[in-house]
């Protein structure tokens, strides 16, 4: 059973003219926009290429320490021993002594400010007893957040032949940083950290160049290139960039600053439906009602280009037969939105209301009334 809706265009804040502008090309390897409210991709370049993360694998030593701090078996005044191993670490550090304890706070200032890969191992250490057992944290973390193509081997981004990911994976991590630690994601915008009277500057320019990035992080090798994954906030959207495999640092603030200003002002998110908002009415079997409410429980929005509202159709298909008992939210069929007859994806819809089961005979007539029409 289908039904075709009309959007009501009342619900939209489009009012800028049709424009059919392509993506920007990028001076890069792999790069990918990605909207965070609706987690829809704007733009993208080998963005499921296998590529090398560098220091951008931090961030998800970060996500897996700040689990472990909203689980409380770490505190962040908590002391930190320095083990020789963390201090020995190679490439950018951010100065820990072994005679000299660091705490939880800290050691993730390190991390995200300075991207030292002492403060890394040192978490890595405390959180899981060493480094390997910490990437095992890494990568049950990655499989659970969906990031299919990413496999980590240390907490650092040092060079390893089993570390890598993609473009897509990242922003899914990034986008999971900003979504689940609202409390700890405002370390990500502090332009500079001092620590044993050592002073280091955020390596993410654009903090100084745009005042609506407030995020996240830099990465650099010789085989990954020059790497940025940034966050802008302006008004309510948030968009998430990964550019990866530069030339240089100052070519990778560039490009991912191009790629953010192509999605504001090429874009708007935009609520199609409201929840709870009955869509329409679906035929039920066997049930008290003969029809149920259907729509979505949350608010949907999706990221559409400026002034191409009123060419969205959206089409709605029961799952039949559709029996009793139904529970409220339960998925009983699919939208699917379309642009310029493109589509753009299936939606599950859900039930408003509760159906409970008819009494006897209410079941036994829709049984015979359903046997019939299966003739």
């Amino acid at each position: 059973m289908r039904f075709i809706l009309p959007l009501l265009l009342s619900l939209f804040a489009l009012t800028a003219s049709a424009q059919n502008v392509p993506a920007p090309v990028l001076a890069a390897r792999a790069w990918l926009l990605l909207d965070h409210a609706t987690g829809q991709v704007l733009a993208a370049h080998e963005p499921d290429a296998r590529i090398e993360p560098a220091s951008l694998t931090k961030l998800m030593t970060a996500y897996v320490t700040f689990s472990a701090l909203r689980a409380g078996t770490i505190a962040l005044d908590q002391p930190v021993p320095v083990s020789e191993n963390a201090w020995r670490q190679e490439g950018s550090r951010m100065f820990i002594e072994p005679r000299k304890p660091a705490t939880v706070g800290e050691l993730l200032r390190g991390v995200i400010v300075q991207s030292g890969n002492d403060a890394c191992v040192a978490l890595a250490e405390l959180v899981a007893g060493g480094e390997q057992a910490f990437a095992e944290l890494m990568n049950r973390e990655a499989r659970r957040l969906g990031m299919a193509d990413t496999h980590f081997t240390n907490a650092t981004g040092l060079p390893d032949e089993q570390l890598y990911s993609t473009a897509r994976d990242l922003s899914v991590l990034a986008a999971a940083i900003v979504r689940d630690f609202p409390e700890y994601y405002p370390l990500y915008s502090e332009k500079e950290y001092t620590y044993n009277k050592i002073t280091q500057p955020n390596r993410n320019r654009l903090l100084w160049l745009d005042g609506t990035v407030d995020g996240i992080k830099t990465g650099h090798t010789a085989g990954a290139g020059y790497c940025l994954i940034a966050s802008a906030q302006r008004g309510s959207r948030r968009l998430i960039s990964v550019v990866a495999g530069t030339d240089s640092d100052a070519i990778r603030a560039q490009e991912s600053l191009k790629l953010l200003n192509f999605g504001f002002q090429f874009f708007d998110t935009v609520q199609l439906y409201a929840a709870e908002q009955a869509l329409s009415e679906f035929r039920i079997w066997k049930g008290k009602s003969k029809e149920v409410p259907v729509g979505f429980t949350s608010d949907f929005v999706m990221s559409l280009p400026k002034g191409q509202a009123d060419k969205i159709t959206a089409t709605l298909t029961s799952q039949q037969p559709l029996v009793a008992p139904v529970q409220k939210g339960q998925q009983v069929g699919t939208m699917q939105l379309a642009l310029d007859g493109r589509v753009l994806g299936e939606y599950p819809v859900a039930a408003l209301q509760e159906v409970p089961l008819a009494g006897f005979f209410g079941r036994l007539w829709d049984a015979l009334v359903m046997w019939i029409k299966s003739l």
